[in-house]
């Protein structure tokens, strides 16, 4: 992760990925972000044991995904995350996929998170240390 707070890893397309199009499927897409989204959560220090301890979890309302180019068989992707905005109990993360032989935009995306109490089930506010631990990514320093 660099000091902006933009998280990243690589993902390398397999077969299992690829639809009848000969492309990766739209889908999958939808679950690197989550997966990304998991893996920075994380890296943080705040691994699903950690909301466990919290009583917490996030839940997706809704994604956005933009796709620009085909990933193929055998592509290695950069895919970069990060909290553009975070409200009171929810936070927009945003997603960039990039080709790393000529670092060509494959997709980008968006996802709706929010932060419940299991007990309840009810958004709960995000509190200080979660807050500092995911900084808000500002447009002009995305990747």
């Amino acid at each position: 992760m660099n000091e902006q707070g933009i998280f990243s890893q690589r993902i390398g397309v397999s077969k299992a990925h690829i639809d009848v199009n000969g492309h990766v499927n739209n889908v999958v897409y939808i679950q690197w972000m989550q997966d990304i989204a998991y893996s920075h959560s994380k890296a943080v220090g705040y691994d699903s044991s950690r909301l466990d301890e919290l009583g917490s979890t996030w839940v997706i309302r809704s994604h956005f995904v933009k796709y620009q180019r085909p990933a193929l068989l055998g592509d290695q992707l950069i895919v970069y995350t990060w909290p553009h905005e975070i409200k009171k109990a929810s936070a927009l993360r945003r997603y960039k996929f990039v080709r790393a032989t000529d670092h060509v935009t494959i997709a980008s995306g968006e996802s709706d998170w929010v932060y419940i109490d299991r007990n309840t089930g009810r958004p709960q506010p995000i509190d200080d240390s979660m807050r500092a631990a995911f900084p808000e990514v500002a447009e002009k320093d995305e990747p």
